[in-house]
């Protein structure tokens, strides 16, 4: 295994060469005498003609490999600039060795950069934190804490997010959306669009899988809208049995059919004037996909038993973990009642797809846990020791949301102590089953197969993979997927309609 030192140039190992008198050799000249490294990499925010003389003169000391890595900032302490920095720098170190033991050495530089290694060095990117002094030498950091391996977002990016909104003409912030927490960018933008449309009354398409919180966003856009005051009707279409759907849906009049035996007036009127939604649409039965269609289309029902259409006023807001388009394919669902419903459709991403934002619900989901406890005898507020969330941050959760709120329950009543362990969250997370879908490489041909929105499908998820981990950098997102150049990058985010 190849030993790597990566480590800032600091204002006293420039001083060295010419005042080893009053400063010593430097931390870095002092780092590489007194441990075995293979290769050191050097970040430098110094201009050049600086840098190397001072690269001569330690080249000279040391049989070590010695890369100098330029990276100018803008400050000193500006912690995002460090980080993205240090993250590339490491990245190359890494590519050069890829067997490596990583070492940061905190004492040159500023004390911004010395709490990014740390950071980086106990998440990211777990590596040895090694100091030096004069004093007492060359030696091993000891951090008294540890951190949650969560790969952290750029940071400091709020000033320019909110700028963005400012030029662009966004709508201002919803306090209607404050529940669906998140800091992902894949969500801020998800969140963007349902406020732009929560404020008109077209309908509304949400897709997404089981427990991503399809009906907290329907709540949200209800709430956001100019019919907040009104009634919102939540139908889980999957649990109606089939043969009373368009009773529940539409209403019925007495003696209408066996059983009938008052009238009923149905969930479209109950919620005139407010917001309807229907969670998992592609449930109906086909009768009520006709009837609904013709509900949306002329704003009128027909309840059972009547002759007379009944006028309605209802904004429709559906949701389905199911793809759409391939149960039209297959004849299960209604192509124009599909185009009626998908005015504005909106595509909640899986939590594995949301990065950085599940230790925010894990904390969040907490202390809903601990509210729920509070009545309970021998109640104990839990709270999660830094093993356990770094399981719960490397699930996939398939599950999302949902599954990581019951987990978070079932382990806070394992859980014998304050804290929820590491054993805890074992026992309490369920086993991963295969996902039944077949991949991108096994889906049947014919039958509605199209190649072209296959590869649709594929060059978005990952384009909107690359703008999100890249933090909507196209630069650092272009050699994420590969592409030659930000050019390519832009005409292919313009050609597959990724907002970039």
């Amino acid at each position: 295994m190849r030993n790597v030192l990566v480590a800032w140039i600091g204002k006293t190992d420039l001083r060295a060469p010419t005042e080893s008198e009053s400063v010593g050799q430097g931390p870095i000249a002092q780092g590489l005498a007194n441990r075995d490294y293979d290769e050191a990499f050097l970040l430098s925010d110094y201009d050049d003609n600086l840098v190397q003389p001072y690269l001569k003169w330690l080249k000279g000391r040391t049989r070590t490999r010695v890369e100098v890595l330029p990276h100018k900032l803008s400050g000193p302490t500006n912690f995002g600039e460090i980080y993205e920095a240090a993250v590339r720098g490491v990245e190359h170190a890494l590519g050069n060795a890829k067997d490596a033991q990583l070492s940061f050495h905190l004492s040159p530089g500023t004390p911004a950069m010395a709490a990014v290694w740390i950071i980086l060095g106990k998440t990211r990117f777990p590596a040895e934190l090694i100091e030096s002094s004069r004093e007492h030498g060359v030696r091993t950091a000891s951090v008294p804490f540890d951190l949650s391996a969560e790969f952290l977002p750029d940071l400091l990016r709020e000033q320019d997010e909110r700028l963005k909104h400012i030029a662009t003409g966004a709508p201002p912030e919803a306090p209607e959306f404050a529940d669906i927490i998140h800091k992902s960018r894949v969500m801020s933008r998800l969140i963007e669009r349902a406020r732009r449309v929560a404020v008109r009354s077209v309908p509304v398409l949400i897709e997404g899988e089981s427990g991503t919180g399809k009906e907290l966003l329907a709540r949200a856009i209800h709430r956001a809208s100019p019919r907040r005051d009104r009634t919102f009707i939540a139908v889980n279409c999957g649990a109606i049995p089939p043969e009373l759907v368009e009773s529940e849906l539409f209403g019925h009049k007495k003696g209408s059919f066996t059983g009938a035996s008052s009238d009923r007036k149905g969930h479209f009127k109950e919620a005139d004037g407010g917001t309807l939604f229907l969670d998992e649409l592609g449930e109906l039965p086909g009768p009520a996909q006709v009837k609904l269609l013709r509900a949306i289309q002329e704003g009128e029902i027909v309840p059972l038993g009547e002759s007379k259409p009944v006028k309605v006023d209802v904004r429709i807001v559906a949701a389905t973990n199911r793809t759409l388009t391939e149960e039209i394919a297959s004849g299960r669902f209604r192509e124009d009642l599909f185009y009626r419903l998908a005015v504005a459709v909106l595509k909640l991403p899986p939590l594995r797809e949301r990065q950085g934002d599940v230790g925010m619900l894990i904390d969040h989901l907490l202390v809903q846990v601990n509210r729920e406890a509070q009545s309970e005898p021998g109640f104990k507020e839990k709270k999660i020791s830094a093993g356990a969330r770094n399981l719960l941050l490397s699930h996939p959760w398939p599950g999302n949301v949902r599954e990581l709120g019951n987990t978070l329950r079932r382990a806070a009543i394992w859980s014998d102590g304050a804290a929820i362990s590491s054993e805890d969250v074992r026992e309490a997370l369920l086993p991963v089953a295969k996902s039944a879908r077949p991949d991108v490489l096994g889906r049947p041909l014919g039958g509605g197969f199209n190649l072209r929105d296959l590869l649709k499908e594929v060059a978005r998820h990952y384009l909107e993979r690359a703008m999100d981990e890249a933090q909507g950098n196209k630069t650092k997102a272009t050699e994420l997927v590969g592409l030659p150049s930000y050019q390519t990058l832009t005409n292919w985010l313009k050609t597959y309609e990724v907002q970039g």
